[in-house]
């Protein structure tokens, strides 16, 4: 048996090009990898005469090469400097020329945000960990909910976005509006006591905590400990929309759901409020179809049997009689009045045409006829006369004008050979012959003496 060629043992596995390979490397990173905040110490710190900023992201077990780009640098708070602690907002990225992944920085922050973001990860594993987020503790939405309460600040854009949103989709429930500080000292204490209050009172279909975006800092109230539990704990479904998409605080966990922004919030609100509104408008229009279709149904059996009923009843057959009759009565008088129509028309016919036939004025008629045509047939022969004289005088004096005794007397003569033949060209006269020349008033015997052409 031949030894197998190495290559032959990996048939099945496909062959690729080096950029076909990176390629699927970056989509397969680029693709499933979310976007996340990465705490580290910038190291290799290079910036560009373009703005941009080259640097790598490092901890005690490893590091990830990244890029800032001008547009977002330029928007830092604060100047980026060798061994600084950063918390860096990213999305990973495969540059293919050097086969390597590094992390596109969008937002980055000192790090003083980063042992909050420490401390979040703290109590987000503690609070899982006692099953405060499990999916098992979420109570459902409210399919139609009229009476809504929000835990936040009254000034703050939140709310009016809030409210906006839900005047433009014209949602028809209430809502109360609980304040609270959503920021600063106390700000958590405030929120806690408004979630908690709001379950005392009761009544709500749902409660909604709310806050515009901001820094971890400006948001860390929310990711205090006493309002997770608070939120976790409420009997009455909450929505957490806190902040942007991208923002998450452990009251968003907590929650029974999230909303990415407060207008979010009253988007699922007015959604679900638009939808049951639509299903029992709809269920409302097939309802009373339903009752329109069955009444009209019965009313047409009624006026069925009514019909059928009537049919057969003697009173139905005498007023059919009835009806026979008026019909035989009305086509009666209608052909006897057709009938004495036609014949006056035909006696008033009759009485033209005896009319017409009147002998003495036809004759009449025709002698006054004829007398104008005699009338026009003299005045026709004088005037046709009087042309033709007209014409044979002209041609008369046309004829004398161009005949040739006309033109002798003008002073020509006509030249005739010895045979009486007259001469029309010098080509046919010798000289010394002998010609007769006619004038107006006789003939003359010429000789010739010389002959001469024109030159043509």
């Amino acid at each position: 048996m031949a030894k197998q060629k190495l290559e032959e043992l990996f048939d099945d596995v496909p062959r690729v090009s080096v950029s076909k390979y990176t390629a699927a490397i970056k989509k397969i990173l680029e693709g499933r990898i979310p976007p996340a905040w990465v705490i580290g110490e910038i190291s290799n710190l290079r910036s560009q005469s373009s703005g941009h900023l080259y640097f790598s992201l490092k901890d005690p077990g490893a590091q990830v090469p990244a890029v800032m780009f001008r547009g977002q640098a330029s928007r830092l708070g604060f100047v980026p400097k060798e061994g600084m602690q950063v918390l860096a907002l990213g999305e990973i990225s495969v540059y293919e020329p050097h086969g390597r992944y590094q992390l596109i920085v969008r937002e980055m922050q000192e790090s003083g945000e980063g042992r909050l973001f420490k401390e979040f990860e703290r109590l987000k594993r503690k609070l899982a960990d006692e099953g405060l987020f499990d999916a098992a503790r979420k109570k459902p939405l409210p399919a139609l909910p009229l009476r809504v309460a929000i835990v936040t600040s009254p000034t703050g854009a939140a709310l009016q976005d809030f409210i906006r949103i839900l005047k433009r989709r014209s949602w028809g429930g209430r809502l109360h509006v609980f304040p609270a500080k959503v920021q600063g000292a106390g700000s958590a204490q405030e929120i806690e006591e408004a979630i908690r209050y709001v379950n005392e009172l009761g009544g709500y279909d749902l409660l909604v905590i709310a806050r515009g975006g901001g820094s971890i800092e400006d948001l860390w109230s929310f990711n205090e400990e006493r309002v997770a539990r608070a939120v976790s704990e409420s009997s009455i479904p909450v929505i957490s929309g806190v902040g942007h998409e991208i923002d998450f605080t452990l009251g968003d966990f907590a929650a029974d759901a999230r909303a990415e922004t407060p207008s979010a919030a009253a988007e699922m609100i007015s959604s679900s409020y638009i939808e049951t509104v639509d299903r029992l408008e709809a269920a409302r229009v097939g309802l009373r179809d339903a009752v329109d279709e069955g009444l009209r149904e019965y009313r047409r059996e009624v006026d069925r049997l009514g019909r059928a009923l009537k049919a057969v009843s003697p009173v139905s057959a005498l007023e059919r009689a009835f009806l026979r009759v008026d019909e035989l009565s009305s086509r009666f008088g209608a052909a006897f009045r057709a009938a004495v129509y036609d014949r006056r028309n035909e006696l008033r016919a009759l009485d033209e045409r005896l009319r017409a036939q009147d002998v003495g004025n036809r004759i009449s008629r025709l002698r006054e006829r004829l007398d104008r045509l005699e009338r026009r047939l003299d005045r026709s022969l004088v005037e046709r006369v009087v042309a033709l004289r007209s014409r044979l005088d002209v041609a008369g004096a046309t004829l004398r004008a161009i005949s040739p005794e006309a033109t002798l007397k003008r002073g020509y003569a006509i030249l005739e050979d010895e045979s009486g033949k007259p001469l029309a060209s010098v080509s046919s006269v010798k000289k010394g012959a002998s010609l007769r020349a006619s004038l107006s008033d006789g003939r003359l015997t010429v000789s010739v003496d010389a002959v001469e052409a024109k030159d043509v």
